[in-house]
């Protein structure tokens, strides 16, 4: 089991506050402000650290910069999304405030499968790949949720006022209740992804019955939310030669799997440094107190702390693929 990261006063919440000053000339007081805010705006637009507007760029040679009425439009624009993340991260009772995801990259990372987990055909056939991360240098990592049991509003509400990316992998058994929770999902800029009708072990079925599970998923998806997904995860992280080929028949291109799992109460590694790097897939579930000791939003939270405590950012894993 993992252990959660012990929080200090340095990045905190509470150690973020900053007592406003007076007495200060009002004159001098709005041009300090004025170049604050002009150096505010250049440098999150140096940076790319604001979440959301990775088209930003500089100038290109022989353009004007903007005029100082943008740079303040702009910058105020960055205070008021960092003010709403703040205050979403103390309702939502998070130690510290979850870092900004870079912008994603303009060329996308190559992904092949990880070394040990090909079948045989792998390249020959062009199968697709099998992952557990993403080779990137950025602190990114990605979360990703599976099969749908449990629907808490409560956690949508909490990834949407938090504005933290995640990837569901959904089996028809049990979202078909209630596909509309996930199409509110959608709505959310949330991709929905394969994870057969059943969720059964795949490598025990032929061929046939490989294919059934994940391109009648793929119909079902396309069905109930306009698009077939192609990226597939095989339940439990266990596949075969067929399961590669009969992803790859219904348009598959992607079979992620996953480097860590965090539950309501511990992390589980696949490593032996029990550690986050880089490009790191993070498995969770759709699961609540029956059969968790806490809720989606607890789970959430132990996840959140933890990655930013270590200086990692949250990224869509679609934007790398």
């Amino acid at each position: 089991m993992g252990s959660v990261v012990q929080n200090d006063k340095n990045g905190s919440l509470d150690g973020a506050r900053t007592p406003a000053r007076s007495g200060a000339p009002v004159r001098r007081h709005r041009s300090r402000a004025r170049v604050a805010i002009a150096l505010l705006a250049v440098t999150a637009v140096a940076s790319g650290c604001a979440q959301g507007t990775g088209g930003a760029a500089h100038p290109a040679p022989g353009q004007q910069a903007p005029p100082a009425e943008a740079l303040d439009s702009y910058a105020a624009r960055l205070r008021a999304e960092q003010a709403a993340r703040v205050a979403a991260a103390k309702r939502w009772h998070l130690a510290r405030v979850p870092l900004a995801a870079p912008a994603p990259p303009a060329v996308k990372p190559e992904i092949t499968a990880r070394d040990g987990f090909e079948v045989e055909g792998q390249e020959e056939e062009n199968l697709p790949p099998v992952f557990t991360t993403v080779p990137t240098r950025q602190k990114v990592v990605f979360l990703t949720i599976d099969d749908g049991e449990e629907k808490d509003p409560d956690f949508l509400r909490m990834m949407s006022e938090l504005r933290i990316p995640y990837t569901a992998f959904l089996s028809d058994y049990l979202i078909k209740k209630d596909y509309g929770y996930f199409k509110k999902m959608q709505q959310r800029g949330v991709v929905l992804n394969n994870h057969t009708l059943h969720h059964p072990y795949l490598p025990g079925l032929s061929y046939a019955q490989q294919k059934h599970e994940i391109c009648a998923m793929q119909d079902v998806i396309e069905k109930q939310y306009g698009k077939r997904p192609e990226l597939f995860r095989p339940p439990y992280g266990n596949y075969n030669q067929d399961t590669l080929r009969a992803a790859k028949s219904c348009g598959v291109k992607y079979a992620p799997i996953w480097d860590e799992e965090v539950y309501v109460d511990h992390w589980e590694y696949r490593e032996w440094d029990r550690d986050l790097h880089p490009g790191d897939i993070v498995l969770t579930h759709f699961r609540g107190r029956k059969d968790w000791k806490g809720t989606m939003p607890d789970m959430v939270r132990r996840f959140l702390d933890q990655v930013t405590a270590k200086g990692y950012a949250v990224a869509r894993l679609e934007d790398y693929l």
